[in-house]
């Protein structure tokens, strides 16, 4: 069971940063530097809190049920506080261009709908 649980942590996470280095390079090719980093940090903010979370669910299998469930509850309390972390430090940074760092965060976030389909 926790190599299936792994493998398809792996693939979530390594199709949402694949989806983010495809978009961060379109901002890049088509509307330069300035959008492809807050397409990259977009990308980010929706990654490292689910890398979070993988990590914390994947740790939990084999546990009690009890136990399981509530690391996936302090995986979403987490992965919510990580985004919230994230976005407050980005929106810290100068010349940060809101279009690009939405549509790497909502693609990003979007594969999770994807995975499902195709599972």
């Amino acid at each position: 069971m926790t190599d299936r649980v792994l493998s398809t942590v792996k693939k979530v996470l390594t199709y949402q940063f694949l989806v983010i280095l495809v978009i961060t390079f379109g901002f890049a090719v088509v509307l330069g530097e300035g959008e492809a980093r807050s397409s990259i940090l977009g990308g980010l903010a929706a990654f490292l809190p689910n890398f979070y979370f993988g990590i914390r669910i994947y740790k939990s299998f084999g546990q009690q049920p009890k136990q399981m469930l509530n690391a996936f509850h302090k995986g979403e309390a987490g992965k919510f506080f990580l985004t919230l972390v994230v976005f407050a430090l980005i929106f810290q940074l100068p010349d940060i261009k809101i279009l690009p760092l939405l549509v790497s965060y909502v693609a990003a976030l979007s594969v999770f709908w994807f995975a499902l389909l195709m599972r």
